[in-house]
């Protein structure tokens, strides 16, 4: 009888970090299943998880690296060796540094891995000289991480277990995104707790009564300003918590007077009872926490929509209480965007001020390139040239904002290097295409974001073809370019590193698996809070400083101000998007078990709208703004406000040819959005919902 070894480690389909068991035999994964040890998922997995080894074993894995042949996207590869790939790579990066300087290299890299990448790759880009780095943060956590370490410090996570009173789940969709937080905050309403939702599309597995807020996309911040007015004018705020540990209390009070739930209710479409209702639940019901997500960072308000948040919580003395929004203590790990690992000071000042951001610049902590101004410095070449890009994990003919103008951007490179998992539509665009590694294909510490702070063993087991890890390929980039002083010889020795301040090898890690983080209440009695003050910044003066508002103001996007003053407006609608717990972003399209439960993109629009426009259930619609017209299939329903619809997102379709780029401008959501000014000032975010729109039938 073969041997069967039992592995524990980590998925790695997104970020969480869930607990897995792999049964290897012969060196070939046969099972997985959830690890019940596992402190975030306690032995379940969601679709994702449990498609995992169709997704590593799927013959559409780019398995050896390869080089284009003929015109980009004719869709002709060669399999090359290993050396020739990383010899051109190296190549094409340097000889666009000698030629323009190394601004004129974009380092673009996609979503969160759950580990140390983001940080290899910034290491990468510091040490060859580039300052344009890249990467999702501008619409992603960033915004929401920094606004909470603006005003008071840290990081705030909701105390499920506790349990609150009160759950505020603002712009999330749990059940499909985080299941682990699901299932801590369904035993928190098995025990009592009330449930607030604002979110424009219904949440999902959710059977219990719950108040449910409707905002118009992108009117959050006003809506949680109108909440503000409530609890402060009905003097629901806790006076002690806000005299003592607080300061801009009274600057606050006058300012939420701009924003009365009469006012508030026209321009969310929330009516003003119901702002009232939320407002006066959330403050009375002790201890209350939130949790809220990505749709936050998606628009001008971006920065200062978290900033209200955060500001509520703390007038509510809902911080660092038992059932509220807690800070963690950290696992012993070398932090990331530290400088022993980003290295930041090996990039010479002169060329740091050469980044390309906003005209205004964005804060300080936003130390990446913005994605929409690289592009456009690519098509334009102002203010200087981009002629060269390293895309690591990212698919931006899908992510980023006006798709048309990211391929125009892309085609008009001299050079392209792409590593991902698939040939995806960038990919199917680029010189050279490595073939990188999936997280059970090299050994790592896995940090996941969102949820109690742990630090877990991600382990290899297996290797597919000539795979490599992001690590070991930036290793051997970096060598061919004279920087290899600058690496690490393996792997291993690098997460030796990491875990110094644990006193612990990564051989060891491998045995222990996991460290963990501890609860800390009520810790600024006796420290303070991590502020300039030690106080809650209500009003940051900080802000101020660096010619930032100081208290948050909702601004109204021109381009929705323009159209809903024309009562004939072409575009009446506004469009918002959501996630599907059988996709991450863009990936796992190819992965049939999961494509099966949701086989193509759907826009989900109320029956009346559907009505007027002359569209059925089922029917083949256009979807079209100012930049552009795609095509998703309708799905009624009237649990949609009639002037919103829901358009799926991230979709492209790997059955098709590689010379049409697998589909990628048919049903693709960023072929509407826009990627002109105004941003988000604080971090650059575009504006990807509430964006005007129209429908028609097909």
């Amino acid at each position: 009888m073969p041997m069967i070894e039992k592995i524990k480690t980590t998925c790695g389909l997104c970020s969480i970090g869930c607990g897995i068991i792999a049964y290897v035999e012969n060196g070939r994964i046969i099972k997985v299943e959830g690890d019940k040890d596992n402190p975030l998922n306690e032995g379940v997995l969601c679709p994702r998880g449990l498609a995992l080894l169709e997704y590593l074993y799927h013959p559409d894995r780019l398995k050896h690296p390869m080089k284009r042949l003929g015109e980009r996207g004719e869709g002709k590869w060669l399999d090359i060796s290993w050396d020739e790939a990383l010899d051109t790579v190296a190549s094409g990066l340097a000889r666009s540094k000698d030629k323009y300087g190394p601004e004129s290299v974009a380092f673009i890299r996609g979503v969160f891995k759950g580990g140390y990448q983001g940080e290899y790759h910034a290491r990468f880009a510091n040490v060859f000289g580039s300052p344009n780095a890249t990467n999702m943060e501008n619409v992603c956590f960033v915004p929401r991480v920094n606004a909470s370490k603006i005003t008071y410090g840290f990081y705030a996570i909701p105390d499920f277990d506790y349990p609150p009173a009160c759950i505020v789940l603002w712009g999330k969709n749990p059940a499909k995104t985080l299941h682990h937080v699901y299932r801590r905050m369904m035993r928190a309403m098995e025990c009592g707790a009330k449930l607030v939702v604002i979110s424009s599309t219904k949440i999902d597995d959710i059977d219990r009564d719950y108040l449910w807020l409707k905002p118009r996309p992108g009117s959050d911040l006003a809506l949680a300003l109108g909440m503000m007015n409530v609890i402060i004018n009905d003097r629901l705020y806790d006076r002690d918590f806000v005299d003592n540990w607080t300061v801009g209390f009274k600057e606050l009070q006058s300012h939420v007077q701009e924003y009365p739930p009469e006012k508030v209710a026209d321009i969310t479409w929330v009516p003003a009872d119901m702002i009232k209702q939320a407002a006066r639940l959330y403050a009375t019901s002790k201890p209350a926490c939130s949790q809220w997500g990505n749709a936050i960072d998606h628009g001008i308000n971006s920065f200062q929509t978290a900033r209200a948040l955060c500001i509520l919580r703390a007038i509510t003395n809902n911080l660092e209480v038992p059932g509220g929004d807690l800070q963690w203590s950290q696992p012993p790990l070398m932090p990331r965007r530290s400088e022993e690992l980003r290295l930041f000071k090996k990039l010479p000042s002169e060329i740091e001020k050469r980044r390309l951001t906003d005209e205004d610049n964005p804060l300080p902590a936003a130390s990446f390139a913005i994605p929409q101004v690289i592009i456009k410095a690519m098509q334009t070449g102002k203010p200087y040239p981009v002629k060269t890009a390293y895309i690591q994990g990212c698919n931006p003919l899908l992510t980023y904002p006006n798709a048309q103008h990211v391929y125009d951007a892309l085609i008009s490179l001299d050079f392209l290097a792409v590593t991902d998992f698939f040939l995806t539509p960038t990919a199917a665009l680029a010189d050279i295409v490595l073939p990188a590694a999936t997280r059970l294909e090299f050994d790592g510490i896995l940090i996941p974001p969102y949820s109690s702070p742990v630090a877990l063993a991600q382990k290899k087991i297996t290797r597919i073809g000539e795979c490599r890890s992001d690590y070991e390929i930036l290793r051997d980039i970096a060598r061919r370019l004279g920087l290899g002083k600058y690496f690490w010889d393996t792997e291993e020795q690098c997460l030796d590193f990491i875990l110094h301040p644990a006193g612990i090898t990564f051989k060891e890690f491998r045995d222990i698996n996991v460290l963990k983080g501890n609860k800390q209440y009520r810790t600024y009695l006796f420290k303070g809070f991590s502020t300039p003050s030690g106080k809650v910044e209500i009003y940051s003066q900080q802000l101020k400083e660096w010619g930032f508002n100081p208290l948050p103001i909702y601004y109204e996007h021109p381009e929705i101000a323009e159209v809903f003053s024309d009562p004939a407006t072409e575009y009446p609608l506004v469009f918002t998007s959501r996630k599907l717990g059988s996709f991450r972003h863009t990936e796992n399209r190819q992965i049939s078990s999961l494509r099966g439960s949701h086989p193509e993109p759907v826009c989900y629009i109320n029956p009346v709208t559907a009505k007027k426009a002359g569209i059925s259930d089922g029917d083949q619609i256009y979807i079209v703004t100012r930049r552009g017209k795609i095509t998703q299939k309708a799905a009624l329903s009237s649990d949609i406000d009639p002037k919103v619809i829901v358009v799926d997102y991230g979709w492209w379709f790997p059955e098709d040819r590689p010379t049409d780029l697998y589909g990628w401008e048919k049903s693709n959501i960023n072929i509407l959005t826009d990627d002109k000014p105004p941003y988000n000032r604080e971090f650059g975010s575009s504006n990807l919902r509430g964006v005007p729109c129209k429908v028609s039938k097909a």
